[in-house]
């Protein structure tokens, strides 16, 4: 089984199964068919010189399916994955991986929406966190949080640029009262503890500190004049600095076999 489920087996050789359908003057499977193979796996569908090609479903003995387009024995083009553990891609597909534009359904409720790269998140998107409500908009690389995004809230925002999935550089958090608060998040170790306590050498984690430098209405001045202002701010802080203070990040996305 393939990391996220959708590994299944050709039809050639020893696997070729049973098949109930049209052939072309080759005797190969061509045209509407149906297919049993040899693992218990199913397709019904399409056929093109012994491939599967065109509409079809693939449906797998554990409970996944697979309901879409294929193109020389691939998923390629639009469908939709249902993987064993509920959850669901609905979108682009490529070379049988997810690619281009695509929404995926996480089995704790989350969702994305947005871009993908060999099986991963790339590109724009959203994903909404379903416990809190609130949702990231904002550039993605290789499945995490990459350049300049937004991570929205019920009555306030933080925005700003990531870097490998935390919040990294100076950014804001926009309120809805009509305040927003300047500063910078500093990514710090966090080495992880070892049983009695001691610290492990290896694994160190990070997280992100926010670093506070003042409050200012909502602006609508566009990026240099922004600059400007926060770079006041920064001038006008006493020689000690603001205190860096922890500030809430939401939870991580949903990690799993199927990202």
């Amino acid at each position: 089984m393939s990391e996220d489920g959708s590994e299944y087996e050709d039809e050639q050789g020893a696997n070729l199964g049973t098949y109930e359908g049209e052939r072309n003057d080759k005797e190969e499977r061509h045209g509407r068919g149906k297919a049993t193979l040899s693992n218990g796996d199913t397709y019904e569908g399409m056929y093109e010189n012994n491939k599967r090609h065109g509409q079809g479903t693939y449906r797998f003995k554990n409970g996944a399916r697979y309901i879409g387009e294929w193109n020389k024995g691939k998923k390629h083009g639009q469908g939709m994955f249902i993987y064993p553990d509920g959850s669901k891609y609905e979108g682009s597909w490529a070379d049988d991986q997810r690619c281009g534009f695509g929404k995926y359904f996480y089995v704790n409720g989350d969702t994305f929406d947005g871009e993908w790269q060999n099986h991963l998140r790339h590109g724009q998107g959203c994903y909404v966190f379903a416990k809190t409500g609130s949702k990231y908009v904002g550039t993605w690389k290789e499945g995490k949080r990459e350049g300049q995004g937004e991570l929205i809230h019920l009555n306030h925002k933080y925005v700003g640029p990531y870097v490998e999935d935390k919040p990294k550089g100076k950014g804001k958090y926009v309120f809805d009262l009509g305040c927003q608060q300047h500063g910078e998040y500093i990514v710090v170790e966090a080495p992880e503890q070892g049983q009695g306590g001691v610290e492990e050498e290896e694994g160190a984690a990070t997280k992100s500190i926010w670093k506070a430098v003042g409050i200012t209405q909502v602006l609508t001045a566009d990026d240099d004049d922004l600059e400007d202002e926060i770079q006041q701010l920064e001038e006008k802080k006493d020689d000690a600095g603001s205190p860096l203070a922890e500030a809430p990040v939401e939870g991580e996305t949903e990690e799993g076999d199927n990202m």
